[in-house]
C-alpha cells in the first residue's frame, strides 16, 4: 500500500462481520439511552431511498481504544516489538519506580491527568509539554511544529488524537489533534432479540426485613436481557490521509503515521472484535478491500513496513526510546 498522497483525500474501508457463533449480539449501551437506534437510509440502482432500522454496535470513541489495545496487549507494561523505537510517555511512580500507565494506555493521552501531574528529570511534565510544543500566550498556535513535537513524544497521539483541554494559563491555545483514524461499527436491518434469565439464591430462600435484600446480593432476581440481530453488520474505517499531509512532518513521516493506522487496522480483524462478553464478531472474508480497489496488505507485510519506517523516521523520532516520568500521588493532590 503507497502512503498518504495528495491526490487521495481518505482511505474508506468497509469490511463487513459475522457473530462467531449464533446471530445475536450485544451493542454498546449509553446511560439514560441504551442502545443507539437510527434509521438509515438505503438507495436502490434508480436512487429511490428505502428507510431501514440501524443501530450503533461500537462507538468511534470505544474502537479507537479497540485500534490501540492491538499495539499494547492487556496486561503488557510494554507495546509490542512492532513499535520499539518509537517514543512514547512511560509512566512510573516515583516511590519504587514501578511502571503504572502511558501515553498509549491514557484515553487522553498525553493529555492524561498521569502525565501531566508527573515530573521528568525534576520538571513538571504540563511544563515540558508546553516549551515542547512551543505554546506562548499572545501568540498564534503553529499546528506544524505542535505536530513535530508531539511526533518526537508520542507518534501514536497524531493517529488518535489528543486536546489540551486545561485553561489557557496552562496549555495557551489549547492545541486539539483530532483523529486521524475514524471507525465505528453499525449494524442494519436489525431486529431485537428479548431474553431473561434468574440469579438463583441457593443459600437464603426468604428475605426478611433488615436482614439484607436484593440491593446486597441476596435472594433469587429475575432479570431481561435485550440482544439484537441483523441483516448486515459492518466495521467502517476512515483514516484521514490528508490530515496525516497536514502534519507537515518530514519524510517519510506521514507515511509511517499510515502503515500504524493500517496495522492496527489489520491486527484488529486478524485477532477478530471481541467487543465484550456477549458481542463477538469476526469479517465474514479474510481479504479487505478499500473503496479505491486497494487491497489492506497482510499482517506480516504491514509489520515490515512499519518497522522499516521506524529506522527512516529515527533522525525525528527524538530519543527513539520511551519517556519515563514519575508520577506522585502527593503531587496529583495539589
Amino acid at each position: 500500500m503507497t502512503g498518504p498522497s495528495h491526490t487521495r483525500r481518505r482511505q474508506l474501508i468497509d469490511v463487513e462481520l459475522r457473530p462467531v457463533s449464533g446471530s445475536r449480539f450485544q451493542p454498546t449501551g449509553f446511560p439514560d439511552l441504551g442502545a443507539s437506534t437510527f434509521d438509515r437510509p438505503v438507495r436502490d440502482g434508480d436512487g429511490a431511498v428505502t428507510w431501514v432500522k440501524a443501530l450503533l454496535v461500537e462507538s468511534p470513541q470505544s474502537m479507537a481504544n479497540h485500534l490501540e489495545r492491538t499495539a499494547w496487549p492487556v496486561g503488557a507494561d510494554e507495546p509490542v516489538d512492532t513499535f520499539a523505537g518509537l517514543p512514547y510517555v512511560r509512566v512510573v511512580h516515583a516511590d519504587d519506580g514501578r511502571f503504572l500507565t502511558s501515553s498509549r494506555l491514557e484515553a487522553h493521552r498525553l493529555a492524561s491527568a498521569f502525565v501531566k501531574d508527573a515530573v521528568l528529570d525534576g520538571t513538571d511534565m504540563r511544563t515540558v509539554i508546553r516549551e515542547r510544543l512551543a505554546l506562548v500566550d499572545d501568540q498564534p498556535l503553529s499546528p506544524s511544529h505542535i505536530a513535530r513535537a508531539v511526533f518526537e513524544l508520542d507518534p501514536f497521539a497524531l493517529v488518535h488524537g489528543v486536546f489540551f483541554a486545561e485553561p489557557a494559563k496552562v496549555w495557551p491555545g489549547q492545541p486539539k489533534i483530532q483523529r486521524a483514524l475514524t471507525a465505528f461499527v453499525e449494524a442494519i436491518d436489525v431486529r431485537r432479540a428479548d431474553s431473561g434469565g434468574v440469579k438463583k439464591d441457593h443459600v437464603r430462600h426468604s428475605l426478611s426485613e433488615g436482614e439484607g435484600g436484593t440491593a446486597e446480593g441476596y435472594g433469587t432476581v429475575p432479570f431481561h436481557r435485550t440482544e439484537w440481530t441483523a441483516g448486515r453488520i459492518v466495521a467502517s474505517f476512515n483514516l484521514d490521509l490528508m490530515q496525516l499531509d497536514s502534519y507537515r512532518l518530514p519524510d517519510p513521516g506521514a507515511e509511517l503515521l499510515a502503515a500504524i493506522a493500517r496495522w492496527e487496522i489489520r491486527a484488529l480483524l486478524d485477532s477478530g472484535l471481541r467487543l465484550r462478553t456477549a458481542c463477538d464478531l469476526e469479517p465474514v472474508a479474510d481479504t479487505h478491500v478499500d473503496q479505491g480497489g486497494e487491497p489492506l496488505d497482510d499482517l506480516a507485510t504491514l509489520d515490515a513496513t512499519v518497522r522499516r519506517l521506524i529506522t527512516e523516521c529515527r533522525p525525528w523520532l527524538g530519543p527513539g526510546e520511551p519517556i519515563t516520568v514519575e508520577w506522585s500521588p502527593k503531587r496529583a493532590k495539589t
